[in-house]
């Protein structure tokens, strides 16, 4: 029996990539997109279900599916306050993680980030930290992390200093080699494709999946 997939940030970066993966994934019957707005696109496996985020439980019995992927993030700059920023990236992703753990999904595939660490001086880290901690607490088979460096790939709002940043890093790449290989700038396409292999493996248990991992196995 083919199962459900569940897409949560599918206009992202890597949602946008993630999700032609997934409807043409044999693995999958059903693919279902939660958001925000609806996507212009019509699929015989495609379900959208339009909310806002902050109303998950709502609509939480449209939400079950066996394999969950969480691609919801932003950034400080977008969010506009440091209280917006935790509201996606952890508040959202959090609540998304217990009602499909409450649904009895089996497998969780969250993005999280490189440097995510409870303890950061910096924020950013601190909240994707917090959040992968909270996620690991949950009664899924398996919970897979994938903690990428630099995104790279288009989006619908460039970042500047992002793009500044992967300009100088893909410069530096061929000297970022052994333990600094996973500081290497990642292709979103890469880690989509990370995600559905990581749930095509259908294994149990946690595991972080570093940017390294993920460009090694493309």
């Amino acid at each position: 029996m083919r199962k459900t997939a569940l897409l949560a940030g599918a206009t992202g970066l890597i949602g946008s990539q993630l999700l032609p993966l997934l409807l043409e994934s044999e693995r999958y019957s059903k693919v279902i997109v939660v958001g925000r707005r609806s996507l212009p696109m019509l699929h015989p496996k495609l379900v959208q279900v339009v909310t806002e985020l902050d109303q998950l439980e709502k609509v939480r019995l449209q939400l079950i599916a066996d394999d969950v992927y969480c691609c919801l993030g932003t950034t400080m700059k977008q969010a506009g306050s440091k209280d917006a920023f935790y509201k996606v990236d952890y508040l959202y992703v959090v609540t998304l993680a217990a009602l499909a753990a409450g649904n009895f999904a089996a497998q969780f595939m969250v993005v999280s980030s490189l440097g995510a660490d409870t303890d950061s001086a910096f924020y950013y880290n601190k909240v994707k930290g917090e959040m992968e901690e909270a996620v690991r607490k949950l009664p899924f088979r398996a919970i897979h992390i994938f903690q990428p460096s630099l995104l790279l790939g288009e989006r619908t709002a460039p970042r500047l200093g992002e793009r500044l940043g992967a300009v100088v890093l893909k410069v530096l790449a061929p000297v970022l080699l052994g333990p600094l290989r996973t500081y290497r700038p990642i292709d979103a396409g890469t880690v989509a494709r990370a995600m559905l292999r990581a749930a095509e493996d259908d294994g149990g248990g946690i595991r972080v999946h570093e940017s390294a991992e993920m460009a090694s196995a493309r």
